[in-house]
């Protein structure tokens, strides 16, 4: 299955184009002598030799063949509901959504050409597959289209924010507040560029909203919070929770000195409508085994809050 992908920075020093960007984790050096690359600097397409100064806005995009000779691999997956159109999943901690640069067996994709036969990703009239991502070490509830008008009408779906996410996340230190909300647009790390960061310039990034409730005190040490996000940036509820000096206890990128060994987020409820009967439907996971040492009162307190935020109370 091919994707168009890009990235864009600014350039902080002279040198060719091609040098600057390859520089960058996510670019291959191979792919500069592909075809379907093209380099554009300050909006305007160039060759991958053009000389580049500091300040220069640098866009490249290309096309990844991410699904290409995928072999399905028998992965039990945990269903949490299927029709002839969707799949609803629970997805274990540090499983791979799909196949990446490094990364080429052992995720949801392989598990799913496994159940579904390699027409779930092949056949020219029906390409379904993944609507929305969760990261590798994000546990939690995932829809996937089994066809392709239910993918094309998800992905709308997702792609205007038309269905609410809730998850459960265990972040450093204590709350003043009970409730809150993160309005910091997103950028890439200029320093890290597997990283990303808030940034004050309202004109950067990308917009995005997050809204959480505080729970309790929780095991390991922190504070669990129920956190709906209204946007679906990457890695959004990890960085929004870093810039207000809460990072999630065990995030390994974000909060580094933590020695927690999984990262304590959780896709716990997702709302969609259907995208053939439009019927408004809600999955909601199990409480995950490593948030359960918090207690069961804050399980209750979770779904009781859960609850009412669901009927608009």
């Amino acid at each position: 299955m091919a994707e168009e992908r890009s990235l864009s920075i600014l350039s902080e020093e002279r040198d060719r184009v091609d040098k600057v960007l390859s520089k960058d984790p996510d670019i291959p050096r191979s792919l500069f002598s592909k075809k379907d690359t093209h380099i554009y600097v300050n909006g305007t397409e160039v060759k991958k030799s053009h000389i580049v100064f500091p300040g220069d806005e640098v866009r490249v995009t290309w096309i990844e063949e991410l699904f290409s000779g995928v072999k399905g691999e028998d992965i039990p997956l945990s269903v949490l509901y299927e029709d002839d159109d969707i799949i609803v999943i629970d997805k274990k901690e540090g499983m791979v959504v799909h196949p990446a640069a490094g990364v080429y067996s052992g995720t949801l994709v392989h598990a799913l050409v496994h159940r579904f036969g390699e027409d779930f990703l092949l056949s020219d009239s029906i390409r379904p597959g993944i609507v929305h991502r969760l990261d590798k070490d994000t546990s939690g509830v995932m829809v996937i289209a089994k066809t392709k008008t239910a993918h094309e009408r998800l992905s709308v779906s997702f792609k205007e924010h038309d269905v609410r996410k809730f998850y459960l996340a265990i972040a450093e230190g204590k709350f003043k507040e009970k409730c809150g909300r993160i309005d910091k647009n997103i950028i890439r790390s200029r320093s890290d560029r597997k990283t990303y960061t808030v940034t004050k310039n309202p004109n950067e990034g990308r917009t995005a909203l997050t809204l959480y409730d505080v729970i309790g005190e929780a095991k390991p040490g922190g504070t669990l919070l129920l956190v709906e996000i209204l946007t679906g940036r990457t890695h959004q509820i990890r960085v929004h929770l870093k810039s207000i000096s809460h990072p999630i206890i065990g995030d390994k990128i974000y909060n580094p000195k933590s020695k927690a060994e999984k990262l304590m987020l959780h896709s716990y409820s997702l709302t969609i409508k259907h995208p053939v009967s439009g019927e408004e439907m809600t999955f909601t996971t199990a409480f995950p085994e490593r948030f359960r040492s918090s207690g069961d009162e804050l399980i209750t307190e979770v779904n009781s809050l859960l609850k009412k935020k669901l009927s608009g109370k």
